[in-house]
């Protein structure tokens, strides 16, 4: 079991889950849960013990100096972690970690005894996927949910998906299995610039936590880099032609399929956002 400090009463808290790995294209589903840890200053208050669940040739401790010079080595673990934002009534749960090499339902049942130790409420997963997506134009996200008060709210639909799955869908059938609503988020990362980080990607799935939080997060750097990332790829579609007519036939597909989104309901909800995060600022 989990160790968790002693924090006192948490308020009504969602939990906000990512794992690197499979189900974590370009880290981008792991970015978000590093930039809300550092704009809330969240306090790791747990973290699984590693031993039962990686493996350490595929995951190596790193060793390294800590800030008073002392030699200190870090094992590959999942952290807990709490926030409390300003602005939002209620507090926030956040897991980071590895997708686990072994023993994946003892895994999920500790973290959810945790995060059920801590009076979690709702859980939010988050992932993201390489695709054919060009990487001019927003980044797709597609969201899921259990629960049908979270399906209207969040205007989502039920999970279809049947195929090979990694630990987000590990945990999420965890959930589903203890009446544990949840609901999951997944960006689609442009197959050919695979390598981390992809923050236009991390982007995306940001704005949509705001939408299931109902509060604006400081967005900080994220994105002035995800304009620089974008105009780093054009100069490298640029020096190969193949690459070039490539991306394009990926935008003319994209700007076909997406003309039905191009509602008035999409326009607000982006425009809420905006004013949102202006009266905050």
């Amino acid at each position: 079991m989990i160790e968790i400090e002693d924090v006192g009463e948490l308020v009504d808290p969602v939990v906000i889950a990512a794992f690197e790995g499979w189900n974590d294209a370009a880290d981008a589903a792991s970015g978000v849960v590093d930039h809300l840890m550092r704009v809330w200053d969240a306090r790791v208050v747990g973290a699984i013990d590693p031993e039962d669940f990686y493996d350490f040739q595929m995951h190596r401790p790193l060793i390294g100096t800590d800030a008073a010079g002392h030699r200190q080595l870090t094992w590959p673990s999942t952290q807990i972690a709490i926030a409390s934002p300003p602005d939002l009534h209620r507090d926030v749960i956040l897991l980071r970690g590895i997708e686990p090499n072994m023993r994946w339902r003892q895994f999920c049942a500790e973290l959810l005894a945790a995060c059920d130790e801590l009076g979690g409420s709702l859980v939010v997963t988050l992932g993201a996927l390489l695709a054919d997506t060009p990487h001019t134009r927003p980044v797709p996200v597609t969201g899921t949910a259990t629960e049908p008060e979270l399906l209207d709210r969040l205007k989502v639909e039920p999970s279809t998906y049947e195929g090979p799955t990694g630990i987000v869908g590990v945990f999420a059938d965890a959930c589903a299995r203890l009446d544990i609503p949840s609901a999951s988020y997944w960006a689609a990362v442009p197959h050919y610039v695979a390598q981390p980080p992809c923050p236009k990607a991390t982007l995306a799935l940001l704005g949509h936590v705001e939408d299931l939080l109902e509060v604006p997060v400081p967005l900080g750097d994220l994105p002035e880099e995800a304009r620089a990332w974008e105009r780093g790829v054009d100069e490298l579609a640029e020096e190969d032609e193949d690459v070039a007519e490539y991306v394009k036939a990926l935008e003319e597909a994209r700007d076909t399929t997406d003309l039905p989104e191009a509602s008035g309901e999409a326009i607000a909800r982006e425009f809420e956002r905006y004013l949102k995060r202006r009266d905050t600022d």
